[in-house]
């Protein structure tokens, strides 16, 4: 009896430091990109006070970054690295990618870092309506009260800022200015889209995640070099970096943390699941909102601050029903066939 119980005690051990390199490896990572975003965006460099413009360019080498490492990841793991679906698939989920990366740097212009990372807490609403006009899904009437909640929060925490104190660098009015507000909508509209559509080719296509990731990023290398050429972006963005090498620093500094969130949340979804990833992406967007209020010194006034309250307490009560639901429910009889693959690799 002793060795059964000796040998679960391992298995527990070893999932438990798997769960601490989880969630300390997003937590870390996604901080620190997220901080990392508003410093390059939103803080001036060098003695004359010049702001980098060029967001664009962030893409081209956070791209660049993880497209390298995940090639030398595949051929190291002696992975398939021909395109398992047509090429024109990736593309276009580079596409939306670029546009959702895009957005999300230059709506930092706009509105401070603690509104953009509330804002994100309402994807939930693009992704329920392009997973029903792509994937023909049907949520439950929870589903749309805790879509309700998450979007009235945000609202709130929107439009009550508390003050004229944080001011974008690149507008003399208030944060929360229409353009601000289209780009977040915008990066939530693309980024619904790319995750939904991610999940389609995954479910269609026998896919490792690093296929995927090598040749949506190489897509995406290739889209935003092309687009820093047509824009006339590329040339001034390296003479800003040279000008400015503690911008280069913190550029290279965020292409490498995006290169490591990008394989630790595969990681995790594939050891732990969706809802687990959930549970830890609520708690990194609450932590990264204190810490950017904290270092930038952002003030929240008391209605941000029930908007915060109603945005995490509504996602931590839809993660805690639906793991007692799976808790409660036998397991599927078949698993999906990207879930099948990943078993058996």
């Amino acid at each position: 009896m002793a060795e059964p119980e000796t040998v679960n005690g391992a298995k527990e051990n070893k999932l438990l430091w798997k769960g601490v390199f989880a969630v300390s490896g997003i937590m870390s990572t996604l901080v620190i990109y997220g901080l990392l975003q508003e410093k390059i965006m939103r803080v001036p460099y060098g003695l004359n006070k010049e702001f980098f413009k060029y967001s664009l360019f962030l893409v081209f080498c956070n791209r660049l970054t993880t497209s390298a490492v995940s090639a030398a990841a595949l051929l190291a793991s002696k992975k398939v690295l021909d395109p398992v679906a047509p090429v024109y698939k990736y593309c276009l989920i580079s596409v939306t990618n670029i546009l959702t990366t895009t957005c999300q740097y230059e709506a930092l212009k706009y509105v401070s870092f603690p509104v953009q990372t509330l804002a994100k807490c309402a994807k939930m609403i693009p992704v329920m309506v392009w997973g029903t006009l792509i994937m023909q899904k049907k949520y439950r009437g929870f589903d749309y009260l805790v879509a309700f909640l998450v979007t009235l929060g945000c609202s709130v925490f929107i439009l009550f800022p508390a003050g004229d104190d944080d001011i974008s660098p690149y507008n003399k009015g208030r944060e929360n200015t229409v353009w601000g507000v289209s780009l977040m909508a915008g990066y939530l509209g693309f980024d619904g889209f790319t995750s939904t559509f991610q999940d389609k080719l995954f479910k269609g296509y026998n896919m490792e995640i690093h296929n995927q990731i090598f040749y949506t990023t190489l897509c995406s290398c290739v889209l935003s070099f092309t687009g820093l050429i047509l824009q006339g972006h590329l040339l001034l963005a390296v003479d800003f970096v040279s000008r400015h090498r503690d911008c280069l620093l913190d550029i290279a500094l965020l292409s490498t943390v995006a290169t490591a969130r990008q394989f630790f949340i595969s990681y995790t979804i594939r050891t732990f699941g969706a809802l687990t990833f959930a549970a830890i992406m609520t708690t990194r967007q609450l932590a990264s909102i204190m810490l950017s209020c904290i270092w930038f010194s952002h003030p929240l006034s008391w209605e941000q601050c029930i908007g915060s309250v109603i945005v995490f307490g509504s996602l931590y009560a839809k993660n805690l029903l639906n793991n007692k639901k799976s808790q409660s429910q036998p397991p599927p009889p078949e698993l999906p066939q990207y879930e099948k693959a990943e078993g058996s690799s």
